[in-house]
Formats: C-alpha cells, sequence, structure tokens
C-alpha cells in the first residue's frame, strides 16, 4: 500500500511538471531595427555666373571750323569713329567748333564727362590740346595732324603728306601731258608748314614727270570758305591751269564746284581732291566726276586704329604715329575712273620708289628754298 501511495505522489509530480512546462509561454522574437539609412548627400548648388556689366565705350570728336560734314578732314576723321563704332558697340557724339575759341570749351565739355576717348583733328587744336590735357591728365586723347610734347595723356598721329601729294603730282603731270597741257596748279588752306608739305611734294612730283611744267600756287587763308576756294580756282584756271590739287578743307569745295560748273560747259579741266576720296563730290552729269583723283590722308584709319586700342587697354599715349606711304596712311584711291591704266601703273612705280627710298620727297616747296 505505501509503495502504490509513493508511486501515486511521484506520478502527480511529474504531471504537474509536465503541465507547467506546457504553460510556459514561447519566447517572442523581437526583429532588431533595420539600420537607419544614410542621408542621400545634398546636392551642390548649381555655380551662379557673375552677372557682368555692360560696360560701354565712348568715343567723342571736337571739329574744327570746317564741320563735321566738310567733305574732307573732319568727315574723314568722323567716317573712322563711325565704323569703330558699328563694329565694336560704341557709342560716340561730336562736338562742331564755329571758331577757334570753341576748342578749349568743346574738348573740356567731353572731358568732364570722362569719355573713353576725345579725338581732335587738326593742327589748329595743338595750343586747346596741350592746355586741356593738363587740366584733365587721366583722360585719353588723341590730336591728328599735330604733335603735342610733354603730355602723355594724348596720342599723336601725323602723316607724310609730302608723299602722298608726290604722286597726286605724278598723275597731274602725265594726264597734263597726255591732254598736250602744260599748267597745273595747288590752292592750299593756310600757309603754315604742314600745307606746305603738300605743296612740296605735289611740285616735286610733277617736275619729276616734267620739269618744265609750271606750278601755280595759291593761298586762301582759310578752311572753310568755299567761296574763296572757287574765285582761287576760277582765277588759276583762266590763268591756264588745266589741273589742280587742293589741301585745304571746305574751302577746297569751292575749287570742285568750279570744275564742276566748267565741265558741264565743256571745258576739259580737273580737281584733285584731298584727305579722302573726292569722286563723288565732284559728279555733275551722268556719272561723270570732274575729281581727277584725291590723295587721301587717312584720318580715318588713324581714327579707328587709336580707338582700337584704346578699347584694348592699350592706348598708345604720348607716342608719335606716323601714317605714310609705307603703311598707306596716304596715296591715292584704289579705283581711278579718271586715269588710265598705265598712268596708275606709273603711278604705282613712282610709290614703290618713294618707300624703298630710291626717292626722298621734299617737305619744302620751291618758293622757301
Amino acid at each position: 500500500m505505501k509503495k502504490f501511495l509513493v508511486i501515486l505522489v511521484v506520478l502527480s509530480l511529474v504531471m504537474a511538471a509536465f503541465v507547467g512546462c506546457a504553460k510556459k509561454e514561447e519566447p517572442v522574437a523581437v526583429e532588431e531595427p533595420a539600420p537607419a539609412e544614410e542621408p542621400a548627400p545634398a546636392e551642390e548648388p548649381a555655380p551662379v555666373e557673375p552677372v557682368e556689366e555692360e560696360v560701354t565705350f565712348t568715343v567723342g570728336l571736337v571739329t574744327d571750323v570746317g564741320g563735321i560734314d566738310d567733305k574732307s578732314f573732319n568727315q574723314g576723321t568722323w567716317e573712322g569713329i563711325v565704323r569703330f563704332a558699328e563694329e565694336k558697340g560704341a557709342e560716340t557724339n561730336y562736338l562742331q567748333s564755329a571758331s577757334d575759341a570753341d576748342y578749349i570749351p568743346n574738348l573740356s565739355t567731353f572731358s568732364d564727362e570722362e569719355l573713353d576717348i576725345i579725338i581732335a583733328p587738326g593742327f589748329l587744336f595743338g595750343d586747346a590740346m596741350s592746355e586741356v590735357a593738363a587740366n584733365f591728365p587721366d583722360q585719353k586723347y588723341l590730336i591728328i595732324d599735330m604733335v603735342v610734347g610733354d603730355r602723355s595723356n594724348v596720342a599723336n598721329a601725323v602723316f607724310a603728306e609730302h608723299e602722298g601729294s608726290f604722286l597726286t603730282g605724278v598723275a597731274a603731270a602725265l594726264k597734263a601731258d597726255e591732254a598736250g597741257e602744260d599748267t597745273v596748279g595747288f590752292i592750299g588752306g593756310m600757309d603754315f608748314d604742314l600745307i606746305q608739305k603738300f605743296e612740296a611734294g605735289f611740285e616735286a612730283g610733277v617736275a619729276t614727270v616734267n620739269p618744265d611744267m609750271t606750278v601755280l600756287i595759291e593761298y586762301a587763308g582759310s578752311f572753310s570758305d568755299t567761296q574763296i576756294g572757287q574765285t582761287l580756282a576760277a582765277k588759276m584756271y583762266d590763268q591756264g591751269a588745266y589741273i589742280i590739287y587742293h589741301a585745304a578743307g571746305g574751302t577746297g569745295n569751292g575749287l570742285i564746284k568750279e570744275a564742276k560748273d566748267r565741265r558741264t560747259n565743256g571745258e576739259d579741266v580737273w580737281a584733285i581732291g584731298v584727305d579722302k576720296d573726292q569722286y563723288a563730290d565732284g559728279i555733275y552729269e551722268d556719272g561723270k566726276s570732274a575729281v581727277l583723283t584725291s590723295m587721301m590722308k587717312r584720318v580715318d584709319v588713324a581714327a579707328y586704329d587709336v580707338s582700337v586700342k584704346t578699347l584694348n587697354g592699350e592706348f598708345p599715349g604720348g607716342e608719335i604715329l606716323v601714317y605714310s606711304l609705307a603703311n598707306d596712311g596716304v596715296g591715292i584711291p584704289a579705283e581711278n575712273p579718271n586715269l588710265s591704266d598705265d598712268i596708275v601703273s606709273t603711278v604705282n612705280e613712282y610709290k614703290i620708289k618713294v618707300v624703298s627710298g630710291e626717292i626722298e620727297v621734299p617737305v619744302l616747296p620751291n618758293r622757301l628754298k
């Protein structure tokens, strides 16, 4: 009996243990959190292009008394400035001088406006340019046909007028010989050393072709009096001049008018232009022109070149820039409808001789030697 009770107790304990194990909760599996994703790198902002301020380059022209449309020196300079402006997007302006008393005020007005470069064409600006340049030492200037010394803010453009005039003298003498004529003429604006270079070169060119040819000489005392130019031209044509060359600015327009009038009336006379190709100015009928050829003094090239240099930060302040036959700063036009091919060919042969130094053209006319 006791043995039975012991077995029963043992069985009870085993069952209790079994039931306790059955009720024990299974451990809950805990999911480990997924590792946090690293944040994507922030995109770098696109570089901001610097905004460049539009800078306008400004060029100003102060004319001498001939005015902007003198068909000569001032107009030629202005044409060079306009070409520069069209190519480079620059702004331009000009002030006309009614007399030499306007030179300093006009130059000063543009200087007060701080233009990038101010251009004055003509040796008559010499004293005014020197004074104004001293008053505005940071302003850049170009003077054409004159050298202003001791001014580092002034570029100086000068020309070998005598060389170009030599070629027109050759052309005039050849044309006169061809027509059986023996007299030509020259009209100067003012009797200064600069204009005397035109006279000297023309005279030398004529003499090189025909030393026996007569050269009549007259000075108008003005660069802007058309009537005086026409009066002098009429006088010289009446004296037998077949061709007249002028270095007289606006005054020379009177010569061209007189030549046009005479050719319209059937008279065989010619004019030679200056500074720019004046062929168009001499047209009188059916596209015919009274202008035989022209001595091109490339003031337009000087104005253009120095403007470009200044724009590029290469302003030639204090320098003397020489425009000659060697760099095509002077010469006759590429097209000369009133000159035969033979005459043009001979003129070009003489150009080569001058450039090479075989011929040295004088700067002083015979009357002053």
